[in-house]
């Protein structure tokens, strides 16, 4: 196993570090290096680059417009993306619904819905999750009756999703809704597109603990969605849902994002003082070496597809330590700060300030990069619950993984 770059990926490294240097906006990578509110426009308006690119859909085959990387090259691409400060690209669309509609998804619904999300027009969000279904995603019950109207086939949706990321921007929504209730839990799901603004369709926020509209429900009240809408086979959705939670367990592994954060935590804890404490930087070590050690299980994986041959199924793995990696870094960086990471004025964020150095007597020292760190830090908590409570995927390692 060779977990070397060659020649020619060094060389593929420096193109995509030259794009990304010329293209991303040096305001985006500014906000993204501080943890700074980013707001829909900027989200959209990076995903707009990557579209004109043709890199919004940077791993799919060339078949469906993407640029047909492989495995070691598609790495190179989100690792260059995140340490020059470009925005974690919204995974709902490009990274999760895209595949499922690729592998088991009509043409007609390829030619339709694959271009808008590859440009960044097109705004995905994911409706698993109800207040009764989280990591036992089999016991949805959001509903959907085939009937026959005059418009034709329509399947009539009744029920409710929770934690819809950012769904207060979506313009469709995939869906897994309960189309049959009389064999296993498994068996009576269905795999579904919708148009956000079809009649019915509520979004109600979520406000967060720390203050953030992120997350939403959604409430379904006899929603007509056409039948042309369903992906693959009526009830075989739960097979769809699994190969579409393999990508983004993986995404939520996210080793990228975590080398640039722990450049972050090390200039807090210089700026406040504490990188010279020996305990503090022990802890900063013991960090590094889980994230060194996380990027090895991504190497072996991308070395072993690479070579052809099948890897373990890691994806597991991947959630569990990439996002208690994500906690502790947020809560090294709280630390870090000490009683300045703990004012938290959200009607001064939402009025667009966080942590001007003009308006420091409203904040002690006037640390800029202690603003974000309370609701980083309580944002976070979320990390190792949502993709499939750690809890569970321990679980399912210990069956599919140790045997």
């Amino acid at each position: 196993m060779d977990l070397n770059f060659t020649t020619e990926e060094l060389a593929f490294r420096a193109e995509i570090r030259q794009w990304v240097a010329a293209n991303l906006p040096a305001d985006i990578s500014h906000k993204v290096h501080n943890a700074l509110r980013l707001n829909k426009d900027d989200l959209q308006r990076w995903a707009k680059i990557l579209g004109k690119q043709g890199w919004h859909g940077w791993a799919w085959p060339k078949q469906f417009g993407g640029p047909g990387w492989n495995a070691v090259q598609r790495h190179l691409f989100e690792e260059e993306c995140a340490l020059a400060g470009a925005p974690r690209v919204v995974p709902f669309g490009p990274v999760m619904v895209a595949p499922v509609i690729m592998a088991f998804g009509s043409q007609a619904q390829q030619e339709r819905h694959l271009p808008g999300i590859m440009s960044g027009e097109v705004w995905w969000s994911q409706g698993y999750s109800e207040p009764g279904s989280g990591s036992d995603l089999a016991s949805v019950k959001c509903k959907a009756e085939r009937v026959s109207t005059g418009r034709g086939d329509q399947y009539i949706v009744n029920g409710q999703k929770t934690w819809t990321t950012l769904g207060q921007y979506g313009d469709w929504i995939f869906c897994l809704v309960r189309t049959d209730s009389s064999g296993k839990p498994q068996t009576g799901i269905s795999f579904l597109l919708i148009d956000m603004k079809s009649p019915g369709v509520t979004v109600r926020p979520i406000i967060m603990l720390d203050g953030e509209h992120e997350v939403n429900e959604v409430f379904f009240d006899n929603v007509e969605v056409p039948a042309e809408n369903l992906v693959g086979e009526e009830n075989k959705g739960w097979t769809y849902a699994k190969y579409l939670l393999a990508h983004e367990r993986t995404n939520i592994a996210d080793v990228n994002r975590g080398k640039r954060e722990l450049e972050r935590l090390k200039r807090i804890a210089k700026a406040e003082g504490v990188y010279e404490d020996a305990r503090f930087r022990d802890q900063i070590a013991l960090l590094e070496v889980d994230i060194v050690a996380l990027e090895m299980m991504v190497l072996r994986v991308l070395s072993a597809e690479k070579a052809g041959r099948q890897s373990l199924d890691v994806a597991g793995l991947l959630k569990i330590r990439g996002s208690e990696i994500q906690q502790r870094y947020s809560e090294l960086m709280m630390l870090a700060a000490g009683p300045y990471a703990l004012p938290f004025i959200q009607e001064a964020m939402e009025a667009g300030w966080q942590g001007d150095q003009a308006l420091s007597s409203l904040w002690p020292r006037g640390s800029t990069h202690c603003a974000p760190l309370a609701s980083h830090y309580f944002n976070y908590r979320k990390t190792t619950i949502y993709g499939g409570s750690n809890e569970v995927q321990r679980n399912i390692v210990a069956q599919t993984v140790l045997g």
